[in-house]
């Protein structure tokens, strides 16, 4: 089975959970028998033995030559034979956000489907969405579209930018297949998009333990290594600082804490245009001592975050699934996470709150600092679901979908 695999980031060069997502669902969909040409918009670092990466400037430098930038140029939704991307409501709007890195993303892509026959085309996330339309059409075979977030989840509930949704209701429209990755992913889609339910699989994300890399030396946070020793506790976050992850609220339940347990250190992992106003905030509310940003962290800072922690808190205002609790675990760290988030429906020996109830935050926070029996035994609980974790069954569920789907476009 070819696949045409369309994505922004795979790691070492991620950004977030979204790529490692997709090189582990694609590392298990080649074990069990997929053909890929995974696109990225960027030339990759990585060498990647399981599928074949490759970069859109690659292809479009290489194969377009001197035609380059009329292709690009007039790679827009006005240039498509189909009447549909021409008319209202979707020609408003959609247009205006040709540039020059997408356009050239869609010709790289155009490249790939005249050269390969593919089964299956499977583009990840709105920014994607665009190129797998003009793949669709081109190739001519069904189209999967995986969602990791929608618009809502990225604005905090709110509605956020409306192009943004233009695009994501004409792709959940034309595509043959929607993945969500949970069922308040599937639910919302088709909240906010009027999308069928039974045109809706849900796939939970997983973790391949094969790719953890366990911790090594001393932990690189050795300051609070030091303070642990003197009777110091840490709770850890990370993750991007924008509104969907709700770190005010988690702010305000870290004094509520420090109050309670003064010897607590409150390491926030990750960087986003709410930073600074977290660092005001940490200030205004006096516990600004108790409080430290890292910024964006990977590698051994990223994993050593989680291993020094007492407890992980995901503290999500709406999270689609959410990767970083099972990471913790896999560190050594029990997690909370809010009830609004995907992980919540298959994770269950973990702390659940509402990402608005501060004051619950706070005393499930509180208890788990001051009694560390009922850390460990959360822990060791957390543990075995851990050790379960595999991509394979979401893998063999997907590829079972790839072949309904062919099926249907064969007739």
């Amino acid at each position: 089975m070819k696949v045409l695999m369309i994505g922004l980031e795979l790691p070492p060069d991620n950004s977030g959970g979204l790529g490692v997502a997709c090189y582990q669902l694609c590392k298990s969909l080649s074990k069990n028998g997929a053909d890929i040409d995974f696109i990225l918009p960027y030339e990759p670092k990585h060498k990647y033995d399981f599928m074949n990466v490759v970069s859109s400037s690659k292809i479009t430098n290489k194969f377009l030559d001197g035609k380059i930038n009329t292709i690009a140029g007039s790679a827009t939704l006005s240039t498509y034979d189909s009447h549909l991307f021409n008319s209202a409501p979707y020609r408003r709007g959609w247009l205006n956000i040709s540039a020059e890195p997408q356009d050239n993303y869609e010709a790289a892509v155009d490249v790939m489907t005249a050269k390969n026959v593919y089964d299956v085309i499977h583009a990840h996330d709105w920014m994607t969405f665009r190129a797998a339309l003009r793949a669709k059409q081109k190739a001519n075979c069904p189209l999967i579209v995986h969602v990791h977030s929608i618009e809502r989840d990225r604005s905090a509930g709110l509605e956020g930018n409306p192009m943004v949704r233009e695009i994501e209701a004409l792709t959940f429209m034309l595509a043959d297949k929607i993945i969500a990755v949970s069922q308040r992913t599937k639910d919302m889609i088709s909240e906010d998009y009027f999308i069928p339910a039974s045109k809706i699989d849900v796939l939970h994300n997983s973790l391949d333990l094969d790719d953890a890399i366990p911790l090594s030396g001393e932990n690189a946070y050795f300051f609070l290594s030091e303070m642990k020793k003197l009777g110091w506790k840490v709770v850890t976050s990370a993750g991007r600082t924008t509104g969907q992850k709700g770190l005010p609220n988690f702010m305000h339940a870290a004094q509520a804490v420090v109050h309670k347990l003064p010897k607590t250190i409150f390491l926030f992992v990750g960087s986003g245009e709410q930073l600074h106003e977290l660092m005001e905030l940490s200030a205004d509310l006096g516990i600004a001592k108790n409080v430290i940003f890292t910024g964006f962290q990977r590698g051994k800072n990223w994993r050593d975050a989680f291993a020094i922690a007492d407890l992980f808190v995901m503290p999500s205002i709406s999270e689609p699934f959410g990767l970083t609790p099972f990471e913790a675990v896999g560190y050594g760290t029990p997690a909370m996470i809010s009830k609004q988030s995907g992980i919540s429906e298959v994770f269950a020996n973990c702390l659940k709150i509402d990402f608005w109830d501060i004051n619950e935050m706070a005393n499930q926070i509180a208890s788990v600092l001051s009694y560390d029996s009922l850390r460990d035994e959360l822990h060791a609980n957390s543990w075995q679901e851990y050790a379960k974790l595999s991509w394979d069954s979401a893998a063999i569920k997907l590829l079972g979908t790839y072949e309904r789907q062919m099926a249907v476009n064969h007739g």
